[in-house]
């Protein structure tokens, strides 16, 4: 069954914008016969192009295998996940890899960059990869977003976790993707470089055009997002626009956490 979003009290904008990923009917199990579990129950929502949506909920409600399929890393059950107008499930692994490196950027809680390389050599990479050229301008302008411009040259182990989680977030936006999955993102830092890379992909989004589905735990993280999703037990069971801490803790109260 597919879950009803909204609520009296959070109400989507007036004109609904377009999806730069989406999810229908979408579900994931694990085992066969009695040692079946639905990780993701018949899942169908919208990730809207330049938006920053939030995925919340407890441990075990689906959120990061909803982040997984949706973003190609994992493989549906049943049902469909798009990206753009792109349904995954007719992609071949070949083709899958090729859309993963041209069409979605990734930020992981390790930061996940390659130690022999520079800042600037490790944000570059997926495009070196793809043997392509990244555009100047739009890669001079990220570096200033993120705030990186004098730390280019410096290879991850003379940068601090909160500049190495910089680089990652510039690597994300280099290539200048349809959408950007981030899983726990800020997890392994301090409250306030934690604020200052969600300040930056806040920016990314509203100054650069860009689109983020971030999972995470915590309230003032979802907080920068500008609408919050709420899951339990593979199923959406709210939404919520223009979050706050307080807000997003008060509903996740109610959600049994």
């Amino acid at each position: 069954m597919t879950a009803t979003l909204t609520t009296p009290f959070d109400t989507p904008p007036a004109q609904a914008p377009l999806a730069a990923a989406r999810a229908v009917a979408a579900t994931k199990r694990y085992g066969s016969g009695d040692a079946t579990v639905t990780a993701l129950d018949a899942v169908t929502v919208d990730f809207h192009a330049n938006q920053f949506t939030a995925i919340m909920g407890p441990s075990g409600s689906g959120k990061s295998t909803l982040m997984h399929l949706v973003a190609g890393l994992d493989t549906l059950t049943s049902g469909n996940v798009y990206i753009g107008d792109t349904d995954l499930s007719g992609l071949d692994d070949r083709r899958l890899t090729t859309l993963r490196r041209d069409k979605i950027g990734f930020i992981f809680q390790a930061y996940n960059l390659v130690p022999t390389l520079t800042a600037l050599e490790n944000i570059v990479l997926p495009a070196s990869l793809a043997g392509r050229k990244p555009d100047k301008e739009w890669l001079d302008q990220v570096v200033h977003t993120v705030g990186l411009t004098n730390r280019l040259k410096h290879r991850p182990s003379e940068l601090s976790g909160g500049q190495q989680q910089r680089v990652a977030v510039a690597r994300a936006l280099a290539s200048r993707p349809s959408i950007i999955f981030g899983d726990e993102p800020t997890g392994n830092l301090d409250s306030r470089t934690g604020a200052e890379i969600l300040s930056f992909m806040r920016s990314a989004v509203r100054e650069l055009g860009q689109t983020i589905v971030m999972v995470t735990h915590d309230p003032a993280a979802a907080s920068y997002a500008e609408r919050v999703i709420f899951l339990a037990d593979g199923s959406i069971v709210d939404e919520m626009f223009a979050p706050t801490p307080d807000r997003v803790l008060d509903r996740m109260k109610h959600f049994g956490e």
